[in-house]
């Protein structure tokens, strides 16, 4: 069944990569397409939102949302397993993720990371995460959402990582909220494992191995958001990570 669902979606995930993404390309290289909007809706935002929600029904996913993403500057920090997180989340709603360095060679997903807004960070270099950090006050303080994984990697699935609080340093320093996004695969949370990067998987390999899995519910949960304040980082960091957990449990 693995290899007739993997048959059977390749046509709908050549279409999706072959026509709508480099359109999708051309619009967002195009001068100045950063400022037209569509029903109130930024225009460069709500394309990457429909191209990642097509992306989702390519692999079988049914996406569910429940809450509402705050508007405007907000800090979104969100639970991470697989590649497949920011397509979920962008299903949704647009941000610039903070990543790893190593996504921008990555094949497709790569470059619409890019062009999406993604600020890339070299692990282990103090000068790439001052940078980073940087970058991230700047956006909040234009007024835009940035979305991270304050875990710092991929986990197995089976529970949540720490929380680096430096990560929430910017929402501080912007004074601006944070927002839990708990990301969630399958009937109550029962594909998280399967979703996962398996031991030493690499992306084309976890790419391949989910357009073969069963059609699945993929679940955005939009949190109470956390007040940036005095109490510091630590405290937003716990906070969020407390509220993704409570959300992955039920």
């Amino acid at each position: 069944m693995r290899l007739l669902r993997t048959l059977l979606r390749l046509p709908f995930l050549a279409v999706h990569l072959g026509v709508f993404l480099p359109l999708l390309v051309a619009v967002l290289v195009f001068p100045g397409s950063r400022r037209w909007a569509w029903n109130g809706e930024c225009l460069h935002g709500r394309l990457i939102r429909r191209w990642s929600a097509g992306l989702m029904r390519v692999f079988g996913f049914t996406v569910k949302r429940t809450g509402t993403p705050l508007p405007g500057a907000v800090l979104f920090v969100a639970n991470h397993v697989s590649w497949i997180d920011i397509e979920l989340f962008h299903s949704q709603l647009w941000a610039g993720f903070v990543s790893k360095a190593e996504v921008e060679k990555w094949p497709l997903v790569g470059r619409l990371a890019s062009l999406g807004g993604t600020i890339y960070h070299h692990r282990g270099s103090q000068d790439s995460l001052h940078g980073v950090m940087h970058q991230m006050v700047l956006r909040l303080e234009e007024g835009r959402p940035v979305a991270v994984f304050p875990e710092g990697r991929t986990t197995s699935g089976e529970g949540l990582g720490v929380f680096h609080a430096r990560i929430f340093q910017p929402a501080v320093l912007a004074n601006v909220p944070a927002q839990p996004v708990a990301l969630r695969y399958g009937a109550g949370g029962d594909a998280q494992t399967i979703v996962a990067f398996a031991p030493n998987e690499t992306f084309m390999g976890n790419f391949v191995r989910l357009l073969g899995e069963p059609s699945r519910v993929a679940e955005v949960h939009f949190l109470e958001p956390v007040s940036a304040s005095e109490d510091g980082r630590r405290r937003m960091a716990d906070a969020c990570r407390e509220r993704i957990a409570a959300a992955l449990a039920r």
